[in-house]
């Protein structure tokens, strides 16, 4: 068996396990890493200062690298370029995108339909070899429905609108010093304001049982679930996998958001790298 570096990278942070033979697995995080936003350079600084350094000198003789924004042959591209500039004598890169990450992860080699609902969000149907019908989102400012961004967002919107509970409101400032001038910077003059939104995702789940919060939460899992899931060819036909934080600590709310929409419940994972290590293993 060769050595293997297997990648799943969302928007907020990236996940690596080294596979070696006849040894643990080594797992190592880093920064999220997404081609479409970030110029090489970026990107192989990420790697050079957050993986290398974990690696001990280990050159991986693969790289499967499974992320958000890989889902284009330029932005895919960039992203094996910048590998093998870090590890240039690893022999094969194959990049894809973290849906199909998702998917390999959770469902193996089973039919499915797989959702990523972490700062980003999205979901497609899976046939157990690849996708067949990817439903892509339009991103933080158009779309992610359902993501720690999108509700992250809805809540700092709520806040400033007054529109919190008063207690709720209260907590809220405690917890947090913003105002508008801090939330307008960070939302159109700093970089990723999917991340800065989807910080506040905590305070949702730290308050999940008040009205304010459940009504926010079905809301938006509604709206991922109409936009994305139920577009896609005959969604009540396989289990619906999710992956991602934000599905994994609010499992509870998604589950009865499908089940109202006569949808069924597959697996809850926060992340996809369990699933993806049997995956290539056996391959």
């Amino acid at each position: 068996m060769p050595i293997i570096l297997l990648a799943d990278s969302g928007s907020t942070k990236t996940e690596w396990c080294l596979l070696r033979p006849d040894q643990t697995p080594l797992t190592l995080r880093t920064d999220g890493i997404n081609p479409y936003f970030q110029a090489t350079d970026q990107i192989i600084a990420t790697l050079h200062n957050q993986l290398l350094p974990g690696l001990n000198g280990v050159a991986p003789n693969e790289v499967f690298f499974y992320g958000t924004g890989c889902n284009s042959p330029t932005s895919n591209t960039k992203m094996a370029q910048a590998i093998q500039s870090a590890l240039p004598h690893t022999q094969f890169i194959d990049v894809q995108s973290d849906m199909l990450g998702a998917a390999r992860g959770a469902a193996g080699g089973q039919p499915a339909v797989v959702c990523i609902l972490g700062t980003g969000a999205n979901a497609a149907t899976y046939d157990g070899k690849g996708l067949t019908s990817p439903s892509y989102s339009l991103g933080f400012w158009l779309g992610d429905e359902g993501s720690g961004g999108n509700l992250g967002k809805r809540l700092v919107t709520a806040f400033l609108h007054n529109q919190l509970p008063h207690t709720l409101a209260e907590d809220f400032s405690h917890q947090y010093a913003i105002d508008r001038l801090t939330v307008l910077d960070h939302a159109y003059n700093q970089p990723y304001p999917n991340r800065y939104f989807a910080q506040f995702t905590r305070f949702l789940s730290a308050h999940r049982n008040d009205p304010f919060v459940q009504q926010l939460l079905q809301q938006s899992f509604t709206e991922f679930l109409t936009l994305y899931v139920k577009r896609l060819p005959q969604p009540d036909k396989y289990p619906v996998h999710v992956v991602g934080s934000i599905g994994f600590y609010f499992e509870e709310e998604v589950k009865r958001v499908m089940t109202a929409q006569h949808l069924t419940p597959g697996q809850f994972l926060q992340t996809p790298m369990l699933g993806l290590v049997q995956y290539h293993s056996a391959t």
